[in-house]
């Protein structure tokens, strides 16, 4: 039956009979109809046939006809996705029906449409081969009449790129299906992202561009987030919430960046559109993300944009830097917003991803590296000179932190990508080369690291290496140390680099520039230390061949173990394949050759090979002897050998002379240093060596007779010169007292010799105390030549300048030497050793001397990272040495303080404890810049026998806190005349120091805020330079505890108080300003929240579901904001109303109040652009701030500006040169007030503050100009009272001229 109703209707069909087809049509049932479509399409025989025919006998224009188009297409559509058919069988139902569609009537086609969509909500699309129709279905309902639809999308996961296809060609509800679309992103298989990705940007052409970039932006910042939560955990959460794999993640994450890079070179708009949203400040802190900054990386690399992005990322980074140390300095912030990942963290984070294939993403992170070493690079200072930051110096400021970004971003990218590695390495060099007029150690940090990191693949580019080398003669001194200790591991297994280096240095030492000859000179010393001849013993005896190249060939470079051990291994096994023990010493003993030429050269010259000596010796033993000799023979020329002459050396054979000119020929006194410290560690080394000897008793009998011969004659000649120089005077050296120190020739050749001899005394001094066995006589005799360097030095002083405080010259004694004295001096408790250095400690001269010297190798160590003499490079042994000097000098100061020492007394020069002190306060601030990681070990080496054991560094730092409160206390609990105001500050510059390093979060440091607090209410001298350090300890604290806010509240109290009203005679106060400064930090932070919560408020955000928020539900940081300036407001207000100085003190009042009311206004600004879409939601706090400011403050401030402006003419005297005097500060206070413009200033911030405030009562519908009182106050105001004065006195000074002359003129008629 079913297969006679098919054929009947093709046939039908075939005959064109349509009016016949019509009728048999009508006369079948719909279940009729739609069982022989669904049993010819299920045998696969005449479908199409059938399906035309059905189509030829249903005339869409009439009603039965339509209806039963639709019943073939509802029928179809779930016969196709039903699985029942096959798959060419559904193909061509499909594609007839496709075909008709256009004939649809309008509501046929939107019931289609509910079909596809429905199915869709229901899952029961299987296959999605019918999804194929529903584009044509849309198309075709869009070009009939406008109907609703699109109202219902799926949740499934299976037909995204459909939709997306789809309504490509619908413009109407575009957003809705955007969030739509965006919202499945969480629901899809991460490989449908991509095209998606693709799609979703082509359907950002006709619209919602911000919001496509910031969707696609948001999920995988989402992804991130969830992929590290997932990594930190160790294991996979559930199954809904499937980790997923970081490689397929980065891929993804690498194709939606090419997808959507492609799409903003196409599309300008969309370009700028992605500019204007990185560049909104809630926009940026929504989606910054490492995807979000590989994206713009990537973007950066289109040239329009290149110039605007890197600008961009340029000051973000420093922005959030900025914003990071705001944070960290201040507990007030901490606690009102939470601790964010940090954009440097960010983009390192990006380099680390950047491995996975992202290519298009490596350039870009090079170009900002190098941007951001360019621009926050170290500057040269006046002069060319720079700071010097030492090696184990820690980025502090923004600029530095930035400077280090950038290099750590250039580090990690050489180790992972090695396209880039050639590229970086060749910039690097470039700017080593050309930079030579500013600072390049931040490149040389660079340039080691990228050594240390891989130095087998900086071979393959070994040719760009050397040919920088081809410029050392031409480079900065400073550029050429640290590049050739950077390149040195290289140097080690490249023959061709050694050799280029060896030819260049070897021109080098005949340049006519003397700083190319001293780079030849660094750099041969340097071949010196690091080719060691096998056999050598270094003083610890256990190091190893190449110790040198991973331990310390370049200051404060850390590398990790792994990199270190494989680099090491990769070395050493080059090392002794290529080179042996006779080739090395061959190599050796030429340099040397060529570095004795050096010894006819210029001091500067002479000077660097004296100071490198000492370290060649110690890493290469074997070359003691020819050092030796070559000292010796050096030494030889100065030497007086007749012992009866006075004095023991030739002085005039060390100075130089040209025309006019005297200049030094020979740094004798280093000349001597250099052969002390290698005869001394040479015979250390051969004493340790010797027990270790076996049976080579021939060996080293031989080596005795040979090398016997400069030790026994070194010794004789120091011997000679120690015993001679002490029965020298002045007078044999010309230098007594009547002796010329001027700028003339004689004067400038007097103060050479003046150098000279004390160097060569502190030298002698060195030697002989090591020599001296603690041998009393020879004691005395060490205390005679410290006698005669003394005596020169009181000369030098008295010569050196009436009133000017000159500055030692930096002394020759060694760190290791200073820091065996003072442990000798002060702590040696030894019976058979007392009576000998009872000699050293009766004078007091001598051990303030020891103590000074001690002072000023830590100052150099604070400032440079290293110190003069042998080791000074060493940072551990520096370390070491410094660990002993504090524990020496905290002994000293505990166990004799000031008062005791300075009982008796009546000498103005500093005592031994003060200088301990001002030594403990230099130490403690070197250990926190140099040594940041050390700090606990350096607290540790104070002394176990009254410090914490295995305690934390908080509680170590507090345990010292203590003992230097007690001593303050001290202090402050005697009388007025017997503090000491120099030791008072130092304590508390102590105390402000190791407070840093307690944890805010601590006991102790709630201990050391609460002392401090009762310390400053109690004391009550007046002294202004320790009432200021201790304020700035008060506040130092502080701030790290909670808002200093209601401290400053206080101490304005205080200061009115004390000064009185305005209306009274004022007192000069310096702690004043030093509370208007702190009172400026308040006022950064505040601007700082602000200036943030304006960045939160975007116009498309300020939504209708934010204005249900009541009035009363105040946001927290808008709170905290408006507490902060109702306190500072207050504080102020007692300011305005105190008798301050006029000078300094008022105008920096002024500009704080100037200030204040420009950060009211900007906060007034916010409240207004708030109170745009929520009517009527004015905090009552934020009304109370403005009745605070209009009626209490700004009545005040115009006061206060009468009482600055009539301060000037007020006083007078009857003595003249008071009143001189006066009129002098007056002018000088005028003058002041008028370049800084502060009171102009000042009135026009309290007018622009009111000019506001009536735009935010008429936003928010409330009155707060009633709190405002109408200003009188101006520049140009005429007082009255004042003006009457004045002519009154005018008409005075008129009337007696006139009465004095009329007698005159009478005698002249007679």
């Amino acid at each position: 039956m079913r297969a006679d109703i098919m054929e009947k209707i093709v046939s039908l069909s075939d005959g064109e009979r349509i009016p016949e087809l019509q009728q048999y049509l009508s006369s079948l049932t719909d279940d009729q109809l739609t069982t022989v479509v669904t049993n010819s399409a299920l045998k696969g025989k005449s479908i199409g046939a059938m399906v035309k025919s059905i189509f030829k006998g249903s005339l869409p224009s009439a009603p039965e006809g339509a209806s039963r188009r639709l019943l073939l297409y509802q029928h179809c559509i779930p016969l196709c996705e039903s699985g029942d058919l096959q798959t060419e069988v559904a193909s061509d139902i499909i594609g007839l029906l496709m075909l008709e569609t256009h004939n649809l009537p309008g509501p046929s086609l939107a019931q289609l449409a509910s079909l596809f969509v429905d199915a869709i909500k229901l899952g029961k699309m299987g296959s999605g081969k019918s999804l194929e129709l529903f584009p044509t279905v849309l198309t075709a309902l869009a070009a009939t009449e406008a109907l609703s639809y699109g109202k219902e999308l799926s949740k499934s996961s299976s037909i995204p790129l459909f939709f997306a296809l789809i309504y490509r060609q619908v413009s109407s509800e575009l957003q809705f299906l955007v969030e739509k679309v965006l919202r499945m992103f969480f629901k899809l298989d991460l490989q449908e992202i991509p095209p998606l990705v693709y799609q979703l940007l082509l359907l950002a052409a006709k619209g919602c561009k911000k919001q496509v970039l910031e969707g696609i932006i948001s999920y995988f910042k989402e992804q991130d987030l969830r992929q590290k939560e997932e990594q930190k955990d160790g294991e996979s959460m559930d199954v809904e919430v499937q980790s997923i794999p970081q490689d397929q993640l980065r891929h993804v994450e690498g194709t939606a960046i090419l997808h959507i890079v492609f799409a903003v070179r196409l599309d300008q708009e969309l370009g700028r559109e992605f500019l204007k949203s990185v560049k909104v400040p809630d926009t940026l802190s929504r989606t910054l993300c490492p995807f979000s900054i590989a994206l713009l990386l990537s973007v950066a690399r289109i040239q329009r944009y290149e110039e605007q992005l890197f600008d961009f990322l340029k000051g973000a980074i420093t922005k959030g830097f900025k914003d990071e140390q705001l944070q960290q300095g201040s507990k007030f912030l901490q606690d009102l917003l939470p601790q964010r990942c940090s954009f440097a963290q960010m983009i390192l984070d990006t380099v680390k991803n950047s491995v996975f294939g992202w290519d298009h993403v490596t350039q870009g992170l090079v170009q900002l590296g190098f941007i951001l070493m360019d621009a926050f690079g170290p500057k040269a200072g006046p002069f060319g000179k720079t700071a010097t930051e030492g090696a184990n110096a820690t980025a502090k400021t923004p600029t530095q932190q930035a400077c280090r970004l950038g290099g750590q971003v250039l580090l990690e990218g050489f180790k992972m990508h090695e396209p880039i590695r050639g590229e970086i390495l060749e910039q690097v060099l470039n700017r080593l080369v050309t930079k030579t007029a500013s600072p390049v150690t931040h490149y040389i940090d660079l340039l080691s690291d990228i050594v240390v990191s891989a130095p087998m693949i900086l071979l393959e580019s070994s040719s760009k290496v050397t040919e920088t080398f081809d410029h050392l003669s031409y480079l900065p001194l400073a550029t050429v140390q640290g590049l050739l200790k950077a390149v040195q591991p290289l140097l080690k297994v490249s023959m061709s680099m050694k050799d280029a280096l060896i030819l260049v240095l070897r021109k080098a030492m005949f340049s006519s520039q003397l700083d190319g000859r001293k780079s030849a000179v660094t750099g041969f010393l340097l071949l010196l230390k690091n080719f060691r001849v096998l056999g050598s013993m270094a003083s610890s005896q256990c190091t190893s061949a190449l110790s040198f190249m991973y331990s310390s060939h370049y200051e404060g470079i850390s590398i990790g173990p792994f990199t270190c051990d494989l680099s090491c291994a990769q070395v050493q096994v080059d090392v002794h394949s290529r080179y042996n023990s006779a080739a090395n010493e061959a190599f050796c003993l030429e340099i040397l050759s060529s570095l004795r030429r050096c010894l006819g050269q210029q001091a500067d010259v002479r000077l660097m090979l004296y100071e490198g000596f000492h370290d060649v010796l110690r890493r290469n033993s074997q070359l003691a002897s020819s050092i030796m000799q070559t000292l010796l023979s050096q030494v030889r020329r100065y030497y007086e050998p007749e012992q009866d002459l006075l004095p023991p050396v030739k002085l005039e054979l060390c100075i130089g002379a040209q025309g006019d000119q005297v200049f030094l020929q020979e740094p004798l006194a280093h000349l001597l240093s250099c052969t002390v410290h290698c005869l001394l560690w040479y015979q250390g080394m051969r004493r340790s060596a010797r027990p270790n000897a076996g049976g080579s008793d021939d060996d080293d009998d031989d080596d005795d007779d040979e090398e016997g011969g400069f030790q026994n004659e070194l010794q004789s000649i120091l011997e000679s010169i120690t015993r001679r120089m002490i029965k020298c005077e002045l007078e044999d050296f010309e230098l007594d007292k009547s002796a010329e120190f001027s700028l003339s020739s004689v004067g400038v050749k007097n103060s050479i010799y003046a150098m000279l001899v004390m160097g060569v005394y502190e030298v002698l001094i060195e030697y002989n105390f090591t020599k001296a066995n603690y041998s009393k006589s020879l004691f005395e005799e060490l205390l005679e030549l410290f006698s005669r360097y003394n005596k020169l030095s009181e000369i030098l002083k008295e010569k050196s300048g009436k009133g000017k405080s000159s500055k030692s010259p930096r002394s020759l004694l060694s760190m290791g030497f200073v820091s065996t004295l003072l442990t000798a001096l002060f702590r040696d408790s030894a019976q058979s050793r007392e009576e000998a250095l009872l000699v050293l400690r009766s004078s007091g001269d001598f051990l303030r001397y020891a103590v000074s010297v001690a002072l000023q190798k830590i100052t150099q160590l604070e400032e440079t990272g290293h110190t003069d003499g042998p080791d000074g490079q060493n940072t551990d042994k520096t370390f070491h040495h410094l660990c002993d000097i504090t524990s020496v000098l905290m002994w000293r100061y505990t166990n004799i303080p000031c008062a005791v020492e300075d009982a008796g007394k009546k000498e103005k020069r500093c005592s031994v404890s003060l200088l301990c002190l001002e030594g403990l306060l230099r130490i403690f601030s070197t250990g926190q810049q140099r040594y940041p990681a050390r700090v606990a070990q350096l607290l540790s080496a104070i002394g176990s026998d009254h410090g914490p054991g295995n305690a934390s560094v908080t509680e170590k730092t507090a345990f010292y806190i203590r003992q230097f409160q007690r001593a303050l206390f001290t202090q402050l609990s005697g009388g007025e005349e017997d503090f000491n105001s120099k030791e008072a500050q130092l304590l508390v510059n102590i105390l402000s120091v190791l407070s840093r390093q307690l944890e805010p979060s601590s006991q102790q440091f709630v201990q050391m805020i609460t002392w401090t607090v009762k310390i400053c209410k109690e004391t009550s001298f007046e002294d202004v330079a320790f009432s200021k350090g201790l304020l700035s300890l008060l506040f130092s604290v502080h701030v790290l505890y909670k808002s200093p806010v209601s401290l400053l509240w206080e101490l304005c109290q205080d200061i009115h108080s004390q000064l009185g009203d305005i209306d009274q005679v004022p007192t000069a106060t310096d702690r004043t300003l030093l509370v208007l400064s702190q009172v400026g930090k308040v006022l950064d932070e505040v601007d700082w929240l602000i200036t943030k919560k304006k960045g939160q408020l975007v116009p498309d955000r300020l939504s209708s579901d934010d204005t249900t928020q009541a009035a009363g539900q105040q946001d927290p940081v808008e709170k905290a904001l408006t507490l902060q300036l109702g306190t500072l407001l207050t504080a102020l207000n007692e300011l305005v109303q105190t008798a301050l100085p006029s000078g300094v003190c008022t105008n920096t009042l002024l500009g704080e109040l100037s200030r204040t009311y420009t950060i009211l206004t900007t906060l007034v600004k916010y409240y207004i652009q708030l109170c745009s879409g929520q009517q009527g939601l004015l905090p009552a706090r934020v009304e109370k701030l403005v009745k605070l400011s209009g009626s209490h403050l700004t009545p005040q401030c115009y006061s206060f500006i009468t009482y600055v402006q009539s301060g000037e003419l007020a006083g007078g005297g009857a003595d003249d040169k008071k009143k001189k005097k006066k009129e002098g500060e007056a002018t000088a206070t005028a003058k002041l007030l008028r370049e800084t413009k502060a009171i102009p200033n000042l009135i026009y911030s309290i007018e622009q503050y009111e000019k506001y405030l009536i735009t935010l009562s008429k936003k928010s519908k409330v009155n707060l100009m009633q709190y405002m009182k109408l200003s009188t106050s101006r520049d140009f105001r005429i007082n009255a009272a004042t003006l009457e004065a004045a002519l009154q006195e005018h008409d005075n000074s008129q009337q007696e001229p006139e009465q004095s002359q009329e007698p005159k003129k009478k005698r002249k008629k007679q």
